[in-house]
């Protein structure tokens, strides 16, 4: 559930470089989410999430906010704000910060990137504080990779910037991921082009998979699915996670 509300709302070869063709741009835009808990004949609303994207000189500047609604609270209170800069030029992060309130306890991640060539450094700071209010987490690290490297919340704008349209069934993207805390891989599966059903709406989509991994090609999570507008802007539709009992689902509700 976690991993929805990061990306929106998530194994083959390291890519050695960011040589991968760039098929949308964006402008300004907000885009709204609702997240449904499904399982079996139960299908309720449990939270919300916006991202938005403001272009400033050669970066873009992104957002997201995600919560979960007060009934859920109860069992699981999420309020979570995720932070970034993208230069426009290569696609490439250059700070990402994560502020989770998650359960009671209280996360914060931040990421500052340096390059050299297609060499990638992530300077990581990672503060945890837990329900009573004490520190259990304060640790600094460094990450490093080769080629293109993201982070949860400029993945969710890699992801629509494919050009799906020049790809076959199953051709996969494989990118480094770098969290507070690890760097994992990141493979984006095209599985095809389908027609989903959004409130009483019927889109064309190109349909996504996502798979994570860490060391040794073990998977750090369930895949996870998404569904992405062949619209010129890409704007994602649907996306689908399972989680131990039952599944989350996002759902696009429109942009202001």
């Amino acid at each position: 559930m976690k991993r929805l509300y990061t990306l929106i709302l998530s194994l083959a070869i390291t890519l050695a470089s960011a040589n991968i063709a760039i098929a949308v741009s964006f402008n300004n835009e907000s885009l709204n989410y609702k997240v449904m808990y499904k399982w079996g004949v139960v299908n309720k609303q449990a939270g919300h999430a916006t991202l938005s994207l403001k272009r400033q000189g050669n970066q873009y500047i992104t957002q997201l906010t995600a919560a979960s609604e007060h009934w859920a609270d109860r069992f699981y209170k999420v309020r979570d704000t995720l932070n970034g800069n993208i230069v426009i030029n290569g696609f490439r992060p250059t700070f990402y910060e994560k502020i989770a309130h998650e359960g009671g306890e209280h996360k914060h991640d931040i990421v500052r990137y340096s390059r050299s060539g297609s060499n990638v450094t992530g300077n990581c700071t990672r503060r945890v504080v837990n329900k009573k209010g004490q520190l259990t987490k304060n640790e600094k690290r460094s990450l490093t990779a080769i080629g293109t490297t993201l982070d949860m919340l400029s993945s969710f704008y890699y992801m629509r910037s494919l050009p799906y349209n020049t790809y076959r069934a199953g051709h996969p993207i494989t990118v480094n991921v770098f969290s507070g805390k690890r760097k994992e891989l990141l493979t984006i599966k095209y599985i095809g082009t389908e027609k989903i059903n959004v409130d009483k709406k019927t889109y064309n989509c190109y349909h996504i998979r996502f798979t994570f991994t860490g060391d040794g090609g073990k998977k750090t999570s369930d895949d996870m699915d998404a569904w992405i507008s062949t619209e010129p802007n890409h704007i994602p539709i649907k996306l689908e996670g399972k989680l131990k009992v039952g599944k989350v689902q996002c759902y696009y509700t429109g942009s202001n």
